[in-house]
């Protein structure tokens, strides 16, 4: 990256670029002949007491000390992707919403307070999507209260890396003691090339309700109850795909129809988009195209009801997963976190 101007590094950055996307360098030692560098670029999330705080697009907080600075300046938003779908982040963090929707909700303003006994954190969550009306601190004093009337612990859920995300809330978090736990990426891409995967999806059952066979192999399926069966079957349009259990899904009529399932998934097709969840395959049935199977059927099944886009989400640790989403041309567009109270 570039910082010079007629061959001098300059620091072109001040308290009122909070706010903005800069790109910095920094010394790591003491400054003396054998000065060491790194560079920082991300969202500048305030600028106090000779201290400024850097928020980069992996949600991860940068603290430097202003004497450090050898350069700074502000930078542009991150380029437009140029494959796959358009989309703001506005627009997606609706539909994954809707696509997981909780059991019990209520605004605080612009925000969106979310219960579902306690089932995954995106459905018992806080999701501020703009202004919630009050000073942060009391917002925040609100959803603690909110939860602990409902015996849960206090999340809320913001995003970072791309255009209009939410790096100013995650420092104003921090700085009122909430503590990051738990990052995903949420991914995009065109939906027909998945719809067009090499599978035989011939061996893959769809129905509009999980029956039992693909609860039993749903990992999260850990607490039964009704809230469950609602999170799960919330959204404009939801399929289950199910691979029965047989000799690695390939729907051999003698099978054990009791079995449990080789491989399952839930995808929510919502206007343009096609979101898919809950993509799982038995352990002793991986790396034999499982996961490809159910993903081509679930997006087939979307295109015939007008569906051009997908997406979905993936724990930055999980690299098989997200080796397997690289080759079906999915690509990061921002990440999500969810902040606890301490």
């Amino acid at each position: 990256m570039e910082f010079t101007i007629g061959g001098r590094l300059e620091v072109r950055i001040t308290p009122a670029d909070v706010g903005k996307r800069v790109s910095v360098r920094r010394r790591t030692d003491g400054g003396g002949a054998g000065a060491e560098f790194t560079d920082a670029v991300g969202v500048l999330t305030s600028w106090n007491n000779g201290v400024l705080s850097i928020t980069r697009k992996s949600g991860e907080s940068v603290h430097i000390v202003e004497s450090s600075l050898v350069a700074g300046k502000v930078v542009p938003a991150a380029p437009a992707r140029r494959r796959g779908p358009a989309a703001s982040f506005g627009e997606l963090a609706t539909v994954t919403a809707r696509a997981w929707q909780p059991v019990e909700s209520e605004a605080l303003g612009d925000w969106r307070l979310r219960a579902a006994g306690g089932f995954t954190r995106r459905a018992n969550s806080a999701l501020p999507l703009g202004d919630p009306g009050l000073p942060v601190g009391e917002a925040l004093g609100r959803v603690r209260d909110w939860y602990e009337e409902r015996g849960l612990p206090a999340y809320v859920q913001t995003a970072t890396g791309a255009e209009g995300t939410q790096e100013l809330l995650c420092a104003e978090l921090e700085r009122h003691g909430w503590r990051r736990e738990v990052s995903a990426e949420v991914r995009i891409a065109a939906l027909a090339p998945v719809g067009d995967l090499e599978a035989d999806v011939r061996a893959v059952r769809l129905t509009r309700e999980p029956d039992a066979a693909w609860l039993a192999r749903y990992q999260r399926f850990s607490t039964p109850g009704p809230h469950v069966l609602r999170v799960l079957g919330s959204g404009p349009s939801v399929w289950f795909a199910t691979v029965p259990g047989d000799t690695g899904g390939t729907g051999d009529p003698d099978a054990d129809p009791g079995a449990p399932p080789a491989a399952i998934g839930r995808c929510v097709v919502d206007a343009r988009w096609a979101g898919f969840m809950a993509v799982e395959v038995a352990p002793e049935q991986r790396r034999r195209g499982l996961a490809t199977t159910v993903m081509a059927a679930l997006a087939r099944r979307a295109l015939d009801e007008g569906a051009s886009a997908a997406w979905l989400q993936v724990e930055e640790d999980n690299e098989g997963a997200r080796a397997l989403y690289d080759g079906m041309g999915f690509a990061a567009h921002h990440r999500y976190h969810h902040y606890r109270s301490a």
